[in-house]
């Protein structure tokens, strides 16, 4: 983004705070994974661990209803503790709890590096969807190859989540597996604050032809995937 931009409506202190605020959540997000990991590593009881799970998971629920916060964004983090939950009854494998997980980063990292070729590198669109700039970070060569750069760094955090969670999901460790995936959100929000800060020092004191700011889509906007 333009530096001169930084204080300006959706300029770089809106990135920061959604980053900042994306930390904070982290602790909420994680309550049904570190409650099951904790309760089947204490009991090895399934059931119990489950039941702790999708019982924090609907508090997660309420909690962020009472706070406002977008119910379409409720429901998806509902939705997927409960087919983790699904999952693993179903099966009896507890392993299969964080498979959903598991999932999401190997679309990730089979999706990032196309969405990099075709010129869309994902922390250019994140940035976009935060500031409400949408694409037109994309008119400038040097944007778009320091948005490069910084989802770089994201990509790096994904492969190496999947390169312990993949061992530990074959090899059956569920308790380790669990513990993995509780550092998973924060991995993901530092990666996405050292992918920016690659892309501010990047971009230097670069200004853009084109103007900052919300504009016409150059083409449809991809919408970002929850957790």
């Amino acid at each position: 983004m333009d530096p001169a931009a930084d204080h300006a409506p959706g300029g770089a202190d809106a990135v920061r705070t959604a980053v900042r605020n994306r930390l904070r959540s982290t602790v909420i997000d994680v309550t049904p994974v570190f409650g099951f990991t904790l309760t089947f590593a204490l009991t090895h009881r399934l059931g119990v661990a489950l039941t702790l799970a999708l019982t924090t998971g609907a508090g997660v629920f309420l909690l962020r209803l009472v706070r406002r916060e977008p119910v379409r964004q409720a429901l998806v983090f509902l939705g997927v503790v409960c087919v983790q939950g699904l999952l693993a009854g179903r099966t009896g494998d507890a392993t299969n709890f964080f498979l959903p997980h598991i999932v999401l980063h190997s679309v990730m990292a089979v999706v990032t590096p196309v969405l990099l070729v075709l010129g869309w590198p994902p922390l250019g669109v994140l940035v976009g969807l935060v500031t409400g700039e949408r694409n037109t970070w994309r008119r400038c060569a040097v944007r778009r190859r320091a948005f490069t750069k910084g989802s770089l760094v994201m990509y790096t955090g994904n492969l190496l989540t999947l390169s312990v969670q993949l061992p530990l999901f074959l090899t059956g460790q569920a308790v380790a597996l669990g513990t993995v995936d509780v550092f998973g959100p924060l991995v993901f929000a530092l990666g996405a604050l050292l992918g920016w800060r690659v892309y501010r020092r990047s971009v230097g004191t670069h200004r853009c032809d084109a103007p900052v700011g919300p504009g016409p889509d150059l083409t449809p906007t991809l919408e970002r995937t929850a957790r």
